[in-house]
């Protein structure tokens, strides 16, 4: 059952896991900026941007997409890469935190889930279940090598000056490009790709089966 069906079907279930769900997103964007704070960047501290408040993080084409599709974007917290004290990893690290985030949250959920004698039709089973879906599907997304996307920015990392800077200049149109590709079902088999890696990373720590 998608979000959209879930609403229709039963509003009152969809309106409980709305919150959790936006939060996952906004949880990502403060973990990019409390990581570049501990790391000597307090660009996104003084936006304001290290806050739980909804409003100081939600785009509306980003919480759009995420409620039809399954994953979406909360604006994207500022940094100031040259700030940080090591320029080396500095970047990596606060690139990966959101993506690690995801994770995380998919992990309790699922755990919650296995550790919980839950009705299976019932409201915190599925908001867990959707819980871990979004995140799996939000990190899975996230790691995508297109600007503004995690991905490029950790890959950057890893590529010489001159692809970085074509990756760079590509930024300003990186969603418009992303939008067309997820319409076009380009990146489908990216993110099924993704998010296998993510499942089976998860698996390693939460279940003792296959």
């Amino acid at each position: 059952m998608g979000l959209i069906d879930l609403l229709i079907q039963s509003p009152g279930t969809f309106f409980l896991i709305a919150l959790p769900l936006l939060y996952s997103v906004i949880l990502h964007e403060i973990a990019h900026g409390w990581v570049a704070l501990r790391m000597g960047d307090r660009t996104a501290e003084r936006a304001g941007r290290l806050t739980l408040n909804p409003l100081k993080h939600l785009d509306p084409v980003g919480t759009l997409m995420l409620f039809i599709f399954g994953f979406g974007w909360a604006r994207p917290v500022p940094v100031d890469f040259t700030n940080l004290r090591d320029q080396r990893r500095g970047p990596l690290l606060v690139s990966s935190a959101g993506i690690l985030v995801n994770i995380f949250l998919a992990f309790v959920a699922l755990l919650l889930l296995q550790a919980l004698s839950l009705d299976p039709r019932g409201a915190t089973a599925l908001m867990l279940y959707y819980m871990a879906q979004i995140n799996i599907i939000l990190a899975a997304f996230n790691l995508i090598p297109i600007p503004p996307l995690d991905g490029s920015k950790i890959l950057m990392g890893f590529l010489p000056a001159p692809v970085q800077s074509f990756l760079s200049r590509l930024e300003p149109y990186g969603f418009l490009i992303i939008i067309a590709l997820l319409y076009l079902h380009v990146l489908d088999p990216v993110i099924r790709l993704f998010r296998s890696l993510i499942v089976s990373f998860i698996k390693l720590f939460l279940f003792t089966g296959p």
